[in-house]
């Protein structure tokens, strides 16, 4: 069994209490609205404020010094850090408004690029302020009867026009999408590698795919092989998960082995991969390996990593 690569993980760490009973308390953004302490990560286009310095950290402002936003979403308190104790909301702005905040491009963050490099805190503010907004913009209209929707419950609900949070009747909570991220070896133990078409074929990464409905986690692993690669796998073992909000989907991590009685060599779809290779160790050994990795955001590098017996010095 290995062991759990989650609190390793650059989107899994958090430092924040989601304070989920608070949510439901009526007037609650009336109330963060007039505490001086609440403090707001700013979100515009899928992109966060940045503090000006040298190392990446989130702006956290005084909700009462932003514009109107069109979005506010409770998000908890923070743990620790000069914010420690005070209540977070998620503030999201049209682009006019934040450009009118903060028109230096360079000070709004992305997360893939910079979940790495965020300490516990911000990694996991800014994870959580972008999961539950993506899925507000996606979600304006009941899926139900077509009716739109209001956020409810500190953001963490919507419930159809005409209706009051108290009322009952049909709500919309927050969806995560399941995706399978597998490390697959071989009998001589090389990991396999994909070229995904969009990537320009110079990028490997490990296999995944997302879960099906009625389908089990092992099972989606060995279909999603299966379709990818041509590749029979046994033996999936859990290693870890993320949140992957991009949208909205959290990766669940596996190794998986190759079925000794199966043919061995991979095949790509030819849709979705354009290449798929077996690499040792030595041919991603830094100095000798001549293919792009995953970031070190993702979970894909961190499987890549535990299968290599250490960190490799790709950014």
């Amino acid at each position: 069994m290995h062991e759990s690569l989650t609190s390793q993980l650059a989107l899994s760490r958090s430092s924040v209490d989601r304070d989920y009973l608070t949510r439901s308390r009526p007037g609650l953004l009336d109330e963060l609205r007039a505490d001086p302490r609440t403090r707001a990560v700013v979100l515009s286009r899928g992109a966060a404020l940045l503090a000006d310095g040298s190392r990446p950290h989130l702006e956290l402002l005084p909700l009462s010094a932003l514009p109107a936003a069109d979005l506010v979403v409770y998000l908890g308190r923070a743990l620790e850090g000069d914010s420690a104790g005070s209540p977070i909301v998620a503030a999201v702005l049209d682009e006019a408004a934040a450009e009118a905040l903060q028109a230096d491009r360079d000070r709004w963050g992305d997360l893939r690029r910079l979940g790495a490099d965020l300490d516990s805190l911000d990694a996991g503010l800014f994870t959580q302020a972008l999961a539950i907004t993506n899925w507000h913009a996606s979600h304006g209209f009941s899926p139900r009867t077509g009716v739109p929707t209001l956020p409810a419950q500190g953001g963490w609900v919507r419930h159809p026009e005409g209706e009051t949070e108290e009322s009952g009747g049909h709500h919309v909570f927050p969806r995560t999408d399941p995706a399978i991220i597998v490390g697959v070896t071989d009998e001589h133990d090389r990991l396999l590698l994909g070229a995904n078409a969009l990537w320009g074929g110079d990028r490997y990464s490990i296999l995944a795919g997302f879960v099906e409905p009625g389908e089990s986690l092992e099972a989606a692993v060995v279909r999603e092989i299966k379709e990818e690669s041509g590749l029979t796998v046994i033996d999936p073992v859990y290693v870890g998960s993320q949140p992957w909000p991009f949208p909205a989907s959290i990766m669940i991590g596996f190794r998986a082995k190759v079925d000794p009685a199966t043919s061995p060599d991979p095949v790509p779809d030819g849709v979705e991969l354009i290449d798929l290779r077996w690499f040792s160790r030595e041919d991603l050994a830094d100095g000798t390996r001549t293919i792009g990795i995953p970031s070190r955001t993702s979970i894909a590098r961190a499987i890549i990593e535990q299968w290599y017996g250490g960190p490799l010095d790709a950014p």
